[in-house]
Order: structure tokens, then C-alpha cells, then sequence
């Protein structure tokens, strides 16, 4: 296994024709900063250049996948043309994500919420531990999901039952989301990365060269609509941002209490 050590917020490790990337904030709950963002960036860029991978594993260190967006560094944000270019990065980095030329694979444990999520819907196979907290919870502070998090929850749950899961914004453990469709798969607690192995194994030993293709012509299909939702949910997000609701679900959720919104 080569693993490469010149990164700050990940870890990346290549075992064969296999990489595996792991968020490395635990501090934080591998709350996706720019920093993170970039060095996950650069590395899907890089793997999906070297035509000796065949497979990804996305999976988080300590004691989740990812909390979702880093909302303290959101805050220090000044001005639109600063939120814009963070947002066309999370834009970049979704869609690189989903239109890998390799299989991919999302390990969850833990917190998966909102771009976190997104995140993790980009990959192929999404595979969960039954204790998870899985959540779509951007209306929580006012917001609309990004990342993607439209047009991949409707791929997997269809437009009106993703307009309700975003409304709602409940977290659900492994088994509600799998029940609901959201994930391929459920575990037993501490067993996901077990399950995640067998796949892999599964996988490499397949013709997945073939496997590859059909992916490509499938999500060459579905890319364009992809771009349209990622630039919609960029100038909603600007939009949002602005409301006295974003304000309130800021302050309660700074304050740990409850939001007061008045659709304002």
C-alpha cells in the first residue's frame, strides 16, 4: 500500500488498483473546509488520471463521515464574490465526483449531513452503518442544499419525495434511509468498512472496464442537468443567505436552541 502523506485535511492511501481517501478533521467532525475541499479536489483530479485505478473509496476518520459544511468558516465569508467562488468550488468538486471515469464508494458512519451527504450521493455505491445519522439538513439555517444534493437525492428518490426529505431535514439512521432508497446499503455498527472490502473485492475481480463504460454513457447523459442544478442552487444559496430565516437558524443554532422562523 503507497500511502501519501503531503496533505493536511485527508488522508489517501492506493492499494492496487483501489485508492482510499479519508476525511481527516475528526476535530470537527470532518466539516468540509476550503483546505479539505482543494486537497480532495486536486486528488480526484489526480486519480482520475491514473489509469491504474479502478475503484475509490471515500470514507471519513474518527467519529463520522462528515458533518457537512464548515459553518464557522462559512461565517467569516465577506461579501458575494468570496461565497460565489467557494461555492463554484463545492460546485467543481461534487461534479468531479460524480463524473469519475472510476467506480466509487462511500463508506458512512456516523454524521453524513448536508454537503457532507451530497458528497457522499455522488458516488456510485453508498454504503451505511445502521447507526448513522444521515440528513439533508440545510432548511435547519434557512438554506438550500448544495453540492448537488437536488438532482442527486431526485436521481434516487424521484422530485417529490426529495422535495420532502429536503423540507423536512430529519435526520435518519442507516436503515430509515435505506429503507427510503437514499443508500444501497445498511450494516451492522462497525461494520461498514467490512462490507466496503467484500464490494472491492467484488469489483476489481469484475469486468469493470465494461462496468466503467456503462457508467460514462449513462452519466454523459445526465451531466448537463447536473451543471444547470449546481449553478441553480449557487445563486439560491446567495439568495438564502440574505433572509432574516438564515439569520435566526444561524443564531439559534449558534445559541444550541430551537429556530423561530417566520418566512422572512
Amino acid at each position: 500500500m503507497t500511502v501519501k502523506t503531503d496533505y493536511q485535511s485527508i488522508n489517501v492511501a492506493i492499494e492496487g488498483s483501489v485508492a482510499w481517501i479519508s476525511l481527516n478533521r475528526p476535530q470537527s467532525l470532518n466539516a468540509l473546509q476550503e483546505e479539505m475541499m482543494t486537497e480532495l479536489l486536486q486528488t480526484f483530479k489526480e486519480l482520475n488520471r491514473d489509469a491504474g485505478i479502478h475503484v475509490v473509496v471515500l470514507k471519513g476518520e474518527g467519529r463520522g463521515f462528515s458533518s457537512g459544511g464548515d459553518i464557522k468558516a462559512m461565517l467569516s465569508m465577506e461579501g458575494e464574490e468570496e461565497f460565489q467562488r467557494f461555492m463554484d468550488m463545492i460546485s467543481e468538486l461534487s461534479l468531479t465526483l460524480y463524473a469519475m471515469d472510476k467506480i466509487t464508494i462511500c463508506a458512512i458512519h456516523g454524521a453524513a449531513a448536508g454537503l457532507g451527504l451530497s458528497l457522499a450521493l455522488a458516488c456510485d455505491y453508498v454504503i451505511a452503518e445502521e447507526g448513522s445519522k444521515i440528513a439533508m439538513n440545510f432548511i435547519g439555517i434557512g438554506l438550500v442544499p448544495d453540492g448537488g444534493g437536488h438532482y442527486l437525492l431526485k436521481e434516487r428518490l424521484g422530485s417529490q419525495k426529495a422535495m420532502q426529505v429536503i423540507w423536512k431535514g430529519e435526520v435518519m439512521n442507516g436503515q430509515e434511509a435505506y429503507s427510503l432508497g437514499l443508500i444501497d446499503k445498511v450494516t451492522a455498527q462497525n461494520k461498514g468498512l467490512q462490507e466496503v472490502e467484500k464490494l472491492v473485492a467484488q469489483l476489481i475481480s469484475s469486468p469493470i472496464k465494461a462496468m466503467k463504460e456503462t457508467k460514462f454513457i449513462l452519466r454523459s447523459a445526465q451531466v448537463k442537468e447536473f451543471k444547470t442544478i449546481l449553478d441553480l442552487e449557487r445563486d439560491s444559496q446567495w439568495r438564502m443567505r440574505q433572509t432574516e430565516d438564515h439569520k435566526e437558524g444561524i443564531k439559534a443554532f449558534t445559541e444550541k436552541r430551537p429556530p423561530q422562523f417566520k418566512g422572512e
